[in-house]
């Protein structure tokens, strides 16, 4: 590589056209990640024909310069650089980012780009090695944000795995505090540590918000598909169910051909529409049953909680907050069977007849309430719910509970063993 570097110093001609040939290949990222800054969201349908189309004009110059690069790992790198630029695996595009790395392994790029290769394929311990084969060359933010995203892929030590996780994708953040796409990584290390190894901290999970927040402000992160579908995953954990709708639809609007965002947000307008109808409908339960459940409810089924300090209220004298001096009782009506299981739903009545709904998080499967089931809920959490959609309106009360261990079901406080974590899958498509 000396004798090389040697003669594109004596020759100045060769130096400008690498740089040519670089600022092809830049031009080519350029145009697919600002695509919708030039062509808008209408066109979003056209944008991976329009790129691959512009990776073959690219390719084309590139094989005009093949000869003029002296250094063939470098040609060879950004060659597999613009057959990379698609989200699907390239076989051609690893097979020469392979051969580049080869024949000088201190091209940082080179190996970030060949790590990518891999995790398309999803050969993640590959991945790994690629991204740490960058960084023995030199710190740089593509390779640690792209390690945060490797190391929350691995099952063993996964606790220890998703705080390193963090570190990396923070380091990444501080290298480029204005690259979107660092921040994005941030984001989704957060809100896996929140899910999976900090007990579900309000935290940590306000920190996975500001990061995708961050990202937003830059062009291309907020361009970026999966940072709308992610976070809304993560509206909808906190039940902001009109911002999670708005995330979906945008995720749709970015890339209209990926289904899963659409068939989320439809899910969730399914879901609202169900359990409203549920409440206001009161489980469909005929008038004669409705009494029978609500005077069978006495203070008998407080369970280890009859004779607290907590006073025992009905449904419309909860107020929306945390009520700390409260406890309500009431009688299971119906709960919404769907194919999300996250959160656990179900309706129930109080001595009145009045109807709420209860969505219980991190319960284990199987172990939900059934019909007829008495339930206490001591210092219930009160949630009100005014959701748009087109020109219909979801309105509704629910009492939110964080842990089935909260609830005292037929006069018996749930044990640990009716509890288990949630997880919730996001997208790891474009990190």
């Amino acid at each position: 590589m000396a004798a090389n570097d040697e003669a594109n110093a004596a020759n100045p001609s060769l130096n400008s056209k690498f740089d040519e040939a670089t600022a092809a290949v830049d031009s080519l990222y350029d145009f697919r990640d600002h695509y919708f800054g030039n062509h808008g969201l209408d066109k979003a349908i056209n944008k991976n024909y329009d790129v691959e189309n512009e990776m073959r004009k690219t390719l084309i110059v590139l094989d005009n310069l093949k000869d003029a690069v002296r250094s063939k790992a470098k040609y060879l790198m950004l060659k597999g650089k613009a057959l990379n630029v698609q989200q699907e695996f390239s076989a051609d595009a690893f097979e020469a980012l392979s051969k580049s790395v080869k024949l000088e392994p201190s091209l940082v790029e080179a190996w970030n780009q060949l790590g990518e290769c891999y995790w398309k394929r999803n050969a993640i311990i590959d991945a790994q090695n690629c991204f740490l084969g960058a960084l023995a060359q030199a710190k740089n933010k593509v390779s640690l944000r792209s390690l945060s995203m490797v190391m929350r892929q691995f099952k063993e030590n996964q606790h220890q795995n998703i705080l390193d996780s963090v570190e990396k994708a923070k380091e990444a953040v501080q290298m480029d505090v204005k690259d979107g796409t660092s921040w994005f990584v941030l984001g989704n290390a957060y809100l896996s540590l929140f899910f999976c190894a900090s007990g579900q901290s309000p935290t940590v999970l306000k920190q996975c918000m500001s990061a995708y927040a961050q990202a937003e402000r830059d062009i291309i992160a907020s361009c970026n598909p999966d940072l709308h579908y992610n976070r809304a995953i993560a509206y909808k954990y906190q039940e902001e169910y009109q911002l999670s709708l708005i995330g979906f639809a945008r995720a749709t609007a970015l890339d209209p051909v990926r289904p899963e965002p659409n068939e989320k947000r439809n899910a969730l307008i399914d879901y609202l529409s169900r359990l409203t109808d549920l409440i206001n409908t009161k489980g469909k339960l005929k008038a004669k049953k409705l009494q029978s459940f609500a005077s069978s409810i006495t203070d008998n089924d407080l369970g280890p909680l009859k004779g607290s300090s907590l006073e025992q209220v009905l449904f419309n004298n909860v107020k929306e907050e945390k009520n700390k001096n409260s406890v309500i009782c009431g009688k299971v009506v119906c709960s919404l069977t769907t194919d999300d299981p996250v959160p656990f739903t179900f309706c129930m009545i109080d001595k009145n007849e009045e109807c709420i709904a209860v969505t219980v998080y991190n319960i284990a499967v199987g172990c939900g309430v059934k019909i007829g089931d008495t339930v206490t809920i001591p210092e219930p959490t009160l949630l009100n719910h005014a959701v748009l959609h087109n020109d219909k309106e979801f309105v509704f009360r629910n009492i939110r509970v964080d842990s089935p261990v909260n609830l005292v079901v037929n006069g018996r406080k749930l044990g640990t063993e009716k509890q288990a974590p949630t997880y919730l899958q996001c997208s790891t498509v474009s990190e």
